[in-house]
């Protein structure tokens, strides 16, 4: 499932974006999450919780979705 994320920011960190999706419960929980889940970002795998994350940008949890980072005010079409 594609979805959006708006930033209210200039950027989110992973370990924010993952408690944002409701993968995580809290932000503590990104380092185990990343090490045993695989999470990438604009393709390629990512484990640092910390990973800023820009509009424009695509994150992909498998068994969670595909999430796309804009920034506030921009219009996305989520039929895609």
């Amino acid at each position: 499932m594609k979805k959006t994320i708006v930033l209210e920011t200039d950027y989110m960190t992973l370990g924010q974006v993952l408690k944002e999706v409701d993968v995580i419960s809290s932000g503590g929980a990104a380092k185990w999450y990343l090490a045993e889940n695989s999470v990438f970002v604009d393709g390629e795998l990512e484990n640092r919780r910390g990973r800023k994350l820009y509009a424009g940008m695509m994150l992909e949890i498998p068994e969670e979705g595909t999430f796309f980072m804009v920034k506030k005010g921009e219009v996305v079409d989520e039929t895609e």
